[in-house]
C-alpha cells in the first residue's frame, strides 16, 4: 500500500522588529508618502507586520521555524530526509535557500530544493512533499515557507508597501498508515503574470528591469476570489467531502476582504477562518504555515480536525490542500 502523509509538527518565526501601522506611516511620511492607520486597516485588515534587520535572510527565518517544527514532531534534524523551501526571496540566485538552510540545521545528504510559486508556494511545496512521500522517496519531510518581502518593496508606493511583512512557517510531514493529507489541487496561468510581479533580473553584474514589487490590486482581488473558491471545491470533491466537513479554513493571509469573500462563497462563517493578517501582514509563502502554527499552538486547532489550506499568488498561481491534522 502507498503510504499517506501527515503533519506531525508545526513551527513559525517572526523577526523581532515589529512595525505597527503608526510606525510605518511615520516612516513613509518622512519620505513624503501619505498614508494612515485607518486607510490601511479599512482596505486590508492589517495592523502590524514584522521586518528583518540587516544581515538576516530567508534561510535564517526558515531555520528558526524549522527547528520548532522538528521539535514539535519529536524528531531531530538528522531524522529529516527531504527539505523543500517555498520562497520568492531567496538568499542568493543560487544555491537554493533549502540547501543553505539544510547546512544551518547541521544535516547533509538528503534532497533539498526551493519551490517558487510566490504566495501559493507553501501549497505547491506541501503538494510536492506529499507526492514524494506517497511514492516512497521520503518518509520525513520538512516543508518551509520563508520570506523577506521588505527587501523588494517600493516604499514610495503606498498601495503595496503597507501590505507585506517578513516571516517563516514550517511543518514536518511524515509517512503514515493513517490519512493526513486528503487531497491537493494546484494550478497556474502565466497570462496573468503582469498583475503581480517583480519585473527585474540580474545580468552582467547589474540588475536589469525593476527590482521591486508591482501589483494591480483590483485585478488580483477579482481573480483571487474566483480561483480560491474553485480550488477549494476541487479538493473537497477529490476527497468526497463538502464545505460542511471543514473545521477550519486557513487561507493565504493577503487581505481580509479576499478572505471574507472566499468564506462567503464557501458558505463558511468567519468564525471558522484562521486570521493572522492583522498582525503579520502578507508574508507570501510563509503566511499559511505561520497561521497554522499560530492556531495550533494557541489551541484553536485540535488534533483530528479537518483543515482546508488555500493560496493564490503571482504567476498567476493558486491551489489548496485538504488535510486532517
Amino acid at each position: 500500500m502507498r503510504p499517506y502523509s501527515r503533519i506531525t509538527g508545526t513551527g513559525s518565526f517572526l523577526p523581532p522588529r515589529r512595525l505597527t501601522n503608526a510606525d510605518l506611516v511615520a516612516q513613509l511620511a518622512a519620505q513624503g508618502v501619505e498614508s494612515s492607520d485607518e486607510w490601511i486597516v479599512e482596505r486590508t485588515g492589517i495592523r502590524a507586520r514584522h521586518f528583518v534587520d540587516a544581515g538576516s535572510a530567508s534561510s535564517d527565518l526558515g531555520m528558526q521555524a524549522a527547528r520548532k517544527a522538528i521539535e514539535a514532531a519529536g524528531l531531530k534534524p538528522e531524522d529529516i530526509d527531504l527539505i523543500i523551501v517555498a520562497t520568492s526571496t531567496p538568499d542568493m540566485v543560487f544555491p537554493s535557500t533549502a540547501t543553505l538552510l539544510q547546512h544551518k540545521l547541521g544535516i547533509a545528504g538528503c534532497p533539498a530544493f526551493d519551490v517558487q510559486a510566490v504566495c501559493s508556494g507553501f501549497i505547491y511545496a506541501l503538494t510536492v512533499a506529499d507526492a514524494l512521500i506517497q511514492s516512497g522517496s521520503a518518509t520525513k519531510a520538512l516543508v518551509i515557507g520563508a520570506e523577506v518581502f521588505s527587501r523588494i518593496l517600493d516604499f514610495k508606493d503606498r498601495t503595496t508597501c503597507v501590505l507585506f511583512g517578513d516571516g517563516a512557517g514550517a511543518v514536518v510531514l511524515e509517512a503514515s498508515d493513517v490519512p493526513g493529507i486528503l487531497a491537493t489541487d494546484i494550478h497556474a496561468d502565466g497570462k496573468h503574470s503582469a498583475i503581480l510581479c517583480v519585473p527585474g533580473h540580474v545580468s552582467g553584474g547589474s540588475v536589469l528591469g525593476d527590482p521591486v514589487l508591482k501589483m494591480d490590486g483590483q485585478a488580483v482581488f477579482k481573480l483571487a476570489v474566483g480561483v480560491l473558491e474553485e480550488t477549494a471545491r476541487a479538493s473537497l470533491a477529490k476527497a468526497q467531502l463538502t464545505e460542511a466537513d471543514i473545521d477550519w479554513l486557513i487561507p493565504h493571509q493577503a487581505n481580509i476582504r479576499i478572505m471574507q469573500s472566499t468564506a462567503r462563497k464557501l458558505k463558511m462563517s468567519m468564525d471558522k477562518v484562521i486570521v493572522t493578517v492583522d498582525q503579520h501582514g502578507n508574508t507570501s509563502a510563509a503566511s499559511i504555515p505561520l497561521a497554522l502554527d499560530h492556531a495550533v499552538r494557541n489551541g484553536t486547532i485540535q488534533k483530528g480536525q479537518t483543515l482546508l489550506l488555500e493560496g493564490v499568488g503571482g504567476g498567476f498561481t493558486w491551489g489548496s490542500v485538504l488535510l486532517k491534522l
